[in-house]
């Protein structure tokens, strides 16, 4: 029960927020556009290896940006929020770690496990950047409209690296399909659906003429990608999260069951014959544009490392296997990630990885959402973060994006747990729909 002291009223913080604003919109463009934009596909180097990578000034821009977000964040009045929970983190990233000293390019996968904690912590604070839902709102629409005149800039006056080429070395089948500033029309598909999102939410939060414009242009913008998936997934993904919503009995089915369901039909096909059969007869590519060469490749690889797996960027895209020789058995060695979220946890990581990634990302969030009151589904903020964290899971059979630290996707897609974190316990945040409330306040029970 809530005494009469249960409300404790914080400082107000001033609506114009200028270093909250600025690092709001300083990792929101890093991630959407990226310091590499236009990236030319034709060029001999696509073909070199891609783990061992690196981009000085990337690095610089990441760790400027850590630390203004770690500054802001410890400065704040919830700042307990910070990489919560942490048993499970603490747990995840242990793993990880012990994984990657196991494997045969350790140093990548501590490179990628330290990325990885930095992205928790960058999502655990960014909802405490803006003064107010409305603020929030009006960054996401700025920064949303940006991306889209950058991308429909590159594909207006820079077709050449913007529009998929048939002279592009990897997959000239893609030519004509849009991709904007993007590296490839599947991550520009992905943006494009988180973008119409946005615009949903700014028509419900700020400006309906501005967010029905996000949502024209980000869904004109996504059909040119010929992202099918992605296409389908967005209606789809709209009518889940309102039966999600109003529903409280078909959450876990729609969440756990179709995920699973979805993910079962998805790679089922590439190792169980008669599904595949079945998969086809429905009118469905079983092999999902030759993804299924790269899971029967990614099962094989699993069986032989079932519970440690090969450490986190141990695997896809390292020299010995795309100079392996193995492209006379399967092209799959080529492959830049194993097409699916779930899958390439489970390579990395092993089965203790998955398990930990699947508390994570799926059961934690469902039990926030069952723990909170029923009025606080139907706040726009929720409503636009639920929608995320469908896509995100649905879109994971597909797509690898666990842990994937330059993925707007997986950004997003972490800020979605930290709001269901934050109202689950009744936690009070500047931005006031994730809360109820316009004051920064923290409730006791």
């Amino acid at each position: 029960m809530r005494s009469p002291t249960a409300e404790v009223t914080a400082p107000v913080i001033p609506d114009r927020n200028v270093f909250g604003v600025t690092l709001f919109m300083a990792i929101f463009l890093f991630l959407l556009i990226t310091i590499d934009p236009y990236v030319d596909l034709t060029g001999a180097a696509i073909l070199d290896p891609s783990a061992e990578n690196s981009n000085r000034l990337n690095q610089i821009i990441t760790l400027l940006i850590f630390g203004g977000m770690l500054i802001n964040g410890l400065q704040h009045s919830l700042r307990s929020i910070i990489l919560r929970p942490r048993w499970l983190h603490a747990a995840i990233f242990g793993w990880f770690l012990f994984t990657a000293l196991l494997s045969n390019h350790p140093f990548l996968g501590i490179k990628a496990l330290i990325l990885a904690i930095i992205v928790q912590i960058n999502a655990s604070i960014f909802l405490l950047l803006p003064s107010s839902e409305r603020q929030f709102a009006k960054l996401l629409a700025t920064g949303t409209l940006i991306m889209l005149g950058i991308a429909y800039f590159g594909v207006i006056l820079m077709p050449e690296v913007s529009i998929h080429q048939a002279s592009e070395l990897r997959e000239p089948m893609n030519a004509g399909f849009w991709r904007g500033h993007f590296p490839h029309k599947n991550v520009a598909a992905g943006a494009m659906v988180i973008a119409s999102f946005f615009g949903f939410f700014v028509m419900s939060v700020w400006s309906r003429g501005i967010g029905l414009a996000i949502l024209a242009l980000s869904c004109f913008f996504l059909i040119h990608t010929g992202g099918k998936s992605a296409s389908a997934m967005l209606p789809a993904v709209l009518i889940l999260a309102w039966l999600f919503e109003r529903f409280r009995v078909l959450r876990i089915p729609i969440a756990v069951g179709g995920v699973a369901t979805y993910n079962l039909l998805a790679v089922g096909p590439s190792v169980i014959r008669p599904l595949g059969e079945f998969v086809s007869s429905l009118g469905i590519d079983a092999t999902f544009t030759n993804r299924a060469d790269i899971w029967r490749f990614a099962f094989s690889a699993i069986s032989e490392k079932p519970i440690t797996g090969y450490g986190l960027k141990g695997f896809w895209q390292t020299s010995e296997l795309v100079h392996s020789g193995g492209t006379v058995e399967t092209w799959a060695v080529q492959a830049y990630n194993g097409h699916n979220g779930y899958l390439d946890i489970l390579l990395h990581t092993g089965i203790p990885g998955l398990i930990l990634t699947l508390i994570l990302v799926l059961f934690l969030p469902l039990r926030d959402l069952n723990r909170r009151d029923e009025s606080g589904m139907h706040s726009n903020m929720t409503r636009l973060f639920v929608r995320i964290w469908l896509y995100a899971l649905f879109n994971a059979g597909l797509e690898s994006i666990f842990f994937n630290s330059g993925s707007l996707l997986w950004f997003i897609f972490v800020v979605a747990l930290y709001a269901f974190r934050l109202r689950s316990e009744n936690l009070v945040s500047p931005t006031a729909e994730i809360t109820g409330a316009e004051t920064g306040v923290k409730q006791t029970r």
